[in-house]
């Protein structure tokens, strides 16, 4: 594989936790799939073979990470969306068989191929905005066949577009109906049939629990997580988004990844969550007519790394542009651009357990990259509806390439 130099970019290379990283005039030198180097030109080491790409100016920014997506699923919930806006809560439409429950019903009703068929454009979406990296959960399938679907499309995802595809089972995702009141039962299959048999097939990367009032309890997301521990799985949490229960916390005790969401997570809690990350998700916070913040200067004040993700599903953030969540980010959580672009590399690679590979341009890591026609990162958080996507390279390869221009 030829080496690949690029020059006469501006390189956000997100190394700096207080900002961008920005390295000006620099290089940096693409060998197989690895960034080998990156640096002051002066500096640039002696290279026969190489192909050179003069950026002429533009912004290069590691490959963007969507750390918390729901995009396999069957049918959708613009029904609900027209009930929210009569007045209804997303409580209330749960309450009545809505919500989750009717995503279950139609992704059990939907072949894997069809699920694939549905998925591809909302995974091309995210790709076109330079996504190099995302999660897919399971959680519309809630027994053994339709999770372990679920997760089959996912992985068919990430070999057919040569994308790195976190898998994240989701089995405690809402009660199934036959099991409401018996959650105990149901939590005991997760643990005992479901899990075991989707890590059997190697489709498990990490696991994640809804621990809510409408969800399930702390002793019943203990025992999930205490079996994901003995199988050797990181554990996940979508917690504190609809009332405040402490499932942040309980997370943070078996060392979860992240804790997501967390809108309703008091702030004397927030200095607990020391060794994970905090994912925000502004598009549900936008689509649900939330109020509650989530706890930015607490996580600020005690060095908590805050990623951001698009939460992409059919019922609460139908959203599949990671560019305008990091807008919506900066608008509805006053998060700065830099923080906002900080979400969506290095710390949601932390989320994903991947910080020592991707995340951030540095000699070492994979050579996930993206060119912008922009000429300052701050663009990308601040315009909205312009995709300005030029080039994105995924593990040495160039993925997306102009035709012309700056070849």
């Amino acid at each position: 594989m030829p080496e690949i130099l690029i020059t006469n970019a501006c390189f956000a290379t997100m190394t700096d936790p207080a900002g961008y990283g920005l390295r000006d005039n620099a290089g940096l030198l693409v060998v197989d799939d690895k960034i080998s180097w990156i640096g002051d030109m002066i500096d640039c080491p002696d290279i026969e073979a190489v192909t050179h790409i003069d950026c002429e100016g533009r912004l290069v920014t590691p490959g963007l990470i969507d750390c918390h997506t729901h995009l396999v699923y069957g049918g959708d919930r613009a029904d609900e969306f027209e009930q929210r806006l009569e007045g209804l809560s997303y409580e209330d439409i749960a309450a009545r068989g809505g919500g989750i429950r009717s995503t279950v019903t139609a992704t059990r009703e939907t072949s894997e191929a069809e699920l694939l068929r549905l998925a591809k454009p909302r995974f091309e979406q995210l790709l076109s905005e330079g996504v190099t990296t995302l999660e897919i959960k399971s959680g519309y399938g809630l027994d053994s066949e339709n999770e372990i679907k679920m997760l089959r499309v996912a992985k068919k995802l990430g070999e057919q577009y040569g994308v790195r595809v976190m898998k994240t089972f989701l089995g405690a995702h809402a009660v199934p109906e036959q099991y409401i009141g018996k959650q105990d039962d149901y939590i005991s299959l997760v643990c005992d049939q479901m899990l075991p048999q989707a890590q059997h097939e190697d489709l498990v990367d990490a696991v994640d629990v809804f621990i809510e009032s409408i969800a399930f309890n702390h002793a019943q997301a203990q025992r999930v997580f205490e079996t994901s521990k003995a199988l050797g799985l990181p554990v996940k949490a979508h917690a504190e988004q609809l009332s405040s229960l402490g499932g942040a916390v309980l997370a943070a005790e078996f060392n979860a990844l992240s804790v997501d969401h967390i809108e309703y997570l008091a702030e004397e809690d927030v200095a607990k969550l020391a060794n994970t990350v905090a994912v925000l998700l502004p598009g549900a916070f936008y689509v649900l007519g939330e109020t509650c913040l989530p706890p930015i200067a607490a996580l600020r004040k005690n060095d908590i790394p805050i990623a951001i993700a698009t939460d992409c599903n059919p019922g609460s953030s139908p959203l599949h542009s990671i560019l305008l969540t990091m807008n919506l980010a900066c608008i509805l959580f006053g998060l700065t651009p830099s923080e906002a672009l900080r979400g969506v590399t290095i710390n949601a690679a932390r989320a994903l357990g991947l910080q020592n590979s991707v995340g951030s341009l540095q000699a070492g890591k994979q050579a996930d990259l993206v060119i912008w026609d922009v000429e300052k990162p701050s663009m990308l958080a601040y315009q909205i509806g312009l995709n300005p996507c030029a080039a994105v390279m995924q593990a040495g390869q160039w993925r997306k390439f102009p035709d012309g221009g700056f070849a």
